[in-house]
């Protein structure tokens, strides 16, 4: 009998159930998307229990659709938005408060008390790696509990648990106040601002000075082994086998197992993942020293990561708001109506500025305007800022490994933008490479699953999957890229200082 692996992805904007055969094939796919809630300016919100209705269906959708059941799945592998924080009842499963998404801001008044601690934004980060940042889930479990009516007292009485929207999901699949397991893997884990990356566990002191009880945090396991088995439901008695945060995750299904290689997923944001081995190098550069994967027992591996807030979601932004295009497909043509981009660039700090600069002070600014400017030309102007914002990192990235990446493996929806796609190998003059399957960060989970139970043999079994198909080629003269990267440089400037009063 054929057998699969179901991978969750649990992203920012949907939730998604692909199933997977052994040579890493989309089977079937479930998405559904869930709402988006902004309650104030710089507040980002997700309804945590909608997300997990939300996951229930999709997996029934996948397997409905390939007429498959729960005998016929080997594992489960779950990924997710990283530092997205819910906290709930650990007895009824009702969240607090909703879950605070990674874009969110409010907690830049919690940021600054804890910089004046000692240290300002560096306070942490020889043990975590991030710098002190609005970003990161610990900051939002300390605003919850210090908001929400009686959170705080129910935390220290033990009622209260946190999770990533990974240790949600696995705790509701494997039967939520019945027995749920509360667990994490050590990717999700780095993205706290809490877990020490030399020992791979909680650092009581910086809770202590968060004001986060230990009780609240999840148990930290590596990325591939079984955390439990499915609860009641579609997924009753499947092995839960593997967990990855979305960006290691795609790091992951894009075979970047050797020290040097590097992916960058283009999605609501952009994330570039350089794999450092078992060496966690620590950046001078604006980057982020993180866990790029654990498999089992074996030691962990680090990466450099550079984490760019808003890329996809300005072409959401360009739609939903402005209206300037119908769908988010549409932009491509659009851009490619004009030759360049008029001398219009677009700074798409609407969450502040991440890798490398992490200006929180920060908002987006369209700059160069003239009349001549049109329609075209801004749209041209939103995707040129995703291969700007790219090379910024790529720039870190080299001066921090020392060694000049060679090619750039390229993932997520946007890279069906096949302009963008050359635009970005112009700027970064380096081939850009786009896998067959470019569902990898749902991939890498379903690999990091079926590792743990043997439905793949190692990572060679996994590399023998990856496969090419397409890549460009850098083909813009030297001068005009430094031209125009230079503007870009100029127009970013522009972004700071914005925001002079309390966001929290």
């Amino acid at each position: 009998m054929t057998q699969y692996v179901l991978a969750v992805d649990q992203g920012t904007t949907s939730t998604r159930a692909i199933v997977f055969d052994h040579a890493g094939t989309i089977v079937a796919v479930g998405q559904k998307e869930h709402q988006q809630i902004f309650p104030r300016a710089g507040w980002v919100e997700h309804d945590a229990k909608e997300i997990s209705a939300n996951t229930r269906d999709v997996v029934n959708q996948a397997l409905a659709k390939a007429n498959l059941d729960t005998g016929d799945l080997v594992a489960v592998g779950i990924t997710n938005q990283r530092e997205t924080a819910v906290v709930w009842d650990r007895k009824t499963g009702e969240p607090v408060y909703n879950a605070i998404v990674w874009q969110d801001t409010r907690t830049q008044s919690i940021v600054e008390e804890l910089g004046a601690l000692g240290g300002g934004a560096d306070r942490y980060k020889a043990k975590v790696g991030l710098p002190l940042a609005t970003y990161f889930s610990g900051p939002k479990i300390r605003w919850i509990l210090d908001n929400v009516d009686g959170a705080r007292e129910r935390a220290e009485n033990g009622d209260l648990l946190f999770g990533n929207t990974d240790t949600w999901t696995l705790w509701n699949l494997t039967g939520g106040p019945d027995g749920g397991v509360h667990a994490t893997d050590v990717t999700n884990a780095s993205r706290t601002m809490l877990m020490d990356l030399d020992t791979l566990s909680w650092d009581a002191d910086i809770a202590g000075e968060m004001g986060i009880p230990l009780s609240m945090l999840p148990e930290i396991r590596s990325s591939s082994e079984q955390y439990g088995t499915g609860g009641a439901g579609v997924l009753r008695g499947v092995p839960i086998a593997g967990i990855l945060g979305d960006q290691q995750a795609a790091t992951f299904g894009q075979v970047c197992y050797e020290i040097g290689t590097a992916k960058n997923t283009y999605g609501t944001g952009n994330f570039m993942l350089l794999n450092t081995g078992e060496e966690k190098v620590a950046s001078k550069n604006g980057l982020l020293t993180t866990v790029c994967y654990k498999i089992g027992d074996a030691k962990p591996v680090y990466a450099l990561e550079g984490s760019i807030a808003i890329t996809g979601a300005l072409v959401q932004w360009l739609r939903d708001n402005l209206k300037i295009i119908g769908s988010a497909s549409e932009i491509e043509a659009l851009a490619g109506s004009v030759e360049d981009n008029g001398g219009a660039y677009f700074v798409p700090a609407f969450s502040g500025l991440y890798a490398p600069y992490w200006r929180a002070d920060a908002r987006g600014a369209l700059v160069g305007l003239t009349r001549f400017v049109d329609r075209g030309h801004l749209a041209r102007a939103v995707l040129e800022a995703t291969a700007f914002q790219t090379r910024e990192v790529l720039d870190a990235m080299n001066a921090d490994s020392g060694v000049a990446l060679k090619e750039l493996k390229v993932d997520g929806g946007m890279v069906a933008n096949e302009l963008l796609m050359q635009f970005q190998a112009d700027m970064l003059d380096v081939p850009v490479v786009r896998p067959k399957v470019a569902e990898t960060t749902a991939l890498g989970a379903a690999y990091a699953a079926g590792l743990a139970v043997g439905y793949w043999d190692g990572l060679d079994d996994l590399r023998k999957n990856w496969a090419e198909d397409k890549r460009w080629t850098p083909n813009l003269d030297a001068a005009e890229r430094e031209r125009v990267y230079r503007n870009w440089k100029k127009a970013v400037t522009k972004s700071f200082d914005w925001v002079d009063d309390d966001v929290s």
